[in-house]
């Protein structure tokens, strides 16, 4: 949202409050995750906690990275059975290896936070190849991590919907246990409950995912009722935001935003010129000549023209020049010179060209660069749409700030 104002926060506030209030007539009050503090929060585990939100912004790291990839390459095909075909196999190999990549894996989550020893965790193997080999559990989770990202890409790939939400709960909830697993298991440090930490790597790996250790705070300490936890989870999460803000600026909602052009910002002068739409500034009044007519028929076209630019195109509609008024203003009165010029002698390249489907934000910086008034605009085929001026833009642009502002 451009401004956070009380008339935009208001809608938002009447939302959640209604959402909230049906969930808790439906499903009741309690928590989404069942989650009982069996050791309270120590002091002295307070480097721990910010050891594992830096690892968790590492993690939130590999996740964006290695699933826009994936995804990257899923684009590259346009059948959507191929796709299917991909992705599925993927899938299928992933979950026979790791059952617990099936479905949320809110399964997964909830014997984590809720076991009390190695016999309760060694469940997570079940019915995988790893199953009865208890040694294993800590490379079978860290595996499990690795692996993760390449399920949900395959999902979103291959047209299924995989989302953010929930890898990004399953992740952390692993990634916290592992961590807090192997200082224990190893003598590292004081002792740290699991569960706890299991708690605390949801919201730091969520913070990092989304960009947002708010969010991260707030919603796993609802989700688990865990607000005894309040302040080890607001280290967290802002570590694990900061460990990503280093590598990774944007989210990985605001890329996949961004990527579509649909990105709004607080940055009000990008995000107005996001909502502008090239189409809607074009204009289609200017008269086209041929390369090949003389001087005289261009005075006979200008005598009759109210713009004071002429588009060049060829018999396939293609913009190979323009005529500007200025530029033939001391020949074009002088009538000996009418049958001795024609048109491809005395046009010029376009300063620029701007694409049908450039944004908004690329035009205006095309204009910036080129200090041109109008530019020519071409379809997806190189032929010739009409014009874009600044003065235009400049009014759409006001009109469109206007409108938002009233919203």
């Amino acid at each position: 949202m451009i401004d956070l104002t009380m008339a935009s926060l208001l809608p938002l506030l009447v939302s959640s409050i209604t959402a909230a209030t049906m969930s808790y007539i439906i499903t009741g009050p309690e928590a989404m995750f069942k989650f009982h503090m069996d050791q309270p929060f120590l002091m002295e585990r307070i480097p721990s906690v910010i050891v594992l939100g830096i690892i968790c912004g590492l993690v939130s790291l590999y996740f964006t990275r290695t699933m826009n990839s994936i995804e990257n390459v899923f684009s590259r095909f346009n059948s959507p059975y191929i796709k299917l075909a991909i992705g599925g196999t993927t899938l299928s190999l992933l979950i026979f290896l790791f059952p617990p990549l099936f479905g949320e894996g809110y399964d997964t989550i909830d014997l984590l936070l809720n076991g009390a020893s190695n016999s309760d965790w060694d469940k997570v193997m079940d019915m995988s190849i790893f199953y009865g080999v208890d040694n294993l559990l800590l490379i079978y989770l860290a595996m499990i991590v690795l692996f993760k990202v390449f399920a949900s890409s395959a999902t979103n790939g291959g047209g299924g919907c995989g989302g953010i939400f929930a890898p990004s709960l399953f992740l952390g909830c692993i990634t916290g246990f592992v961590f807090s697993h192997f200082c224990n298991e190893f003598h590292i440090g004081p002792f740290i409950p699991e569960k706890n930490f299991a708690l605390l790597g949801m919201a730091g790996l969520m913070s990092g995912v989304m960009h947002a250790p708010l969010t991260g705070i707030f919603l796993i300490a609802e989700l688990t009722g865990g607000y005894d936890l309040f302040l080890p989870l607001m280290m967290v999460s802002v570590s694990g935001y900061l460990t990503i803000m280093v590598f990774e600026p944007h989210s990985i909602y605001s890329m996949r935003l961004a990527k579509k052009g649909e990105l709004i910002t607080h940055h009000k002068d990008k995000a107005v010129l996001t909502l502008m739409n090239i189409s809607s500034v074009i204009e289609t009044d200017f008269d086209k000549v041929s390369p090949d007519i003389d001087l005289g028929a261009m005075v006979k076209v200008i005598s009759m023209a109210k713009r004071n630019i002429f588009p060049v195109v060829d018999r396939n509609d293609e913009l190979i020049g323009i005529v500007s008024l200025d530029d033939i203003r001391n020949i074009m009165f002088r009538q000996e010179l009418y049958h001795r010029f024609q048109v491809e002698k005395f046009m010029t390249a376009p300063a620029a060209k701007i694409s049908i489907n450039e944004s908004m934000e690329d035009v205006m910086k095309k204009f910036d660069e080129t200090k041109a008034w109008n530019l020519p605009v071409l379809d997806e085929n190189g032929k010739y749409k009409g014009f874009v001026s600044k003065s235009k833009i400049f009014n759409s642009y006001r009109q469109v700030l206007v409108d938002f502002s009233e919203d």
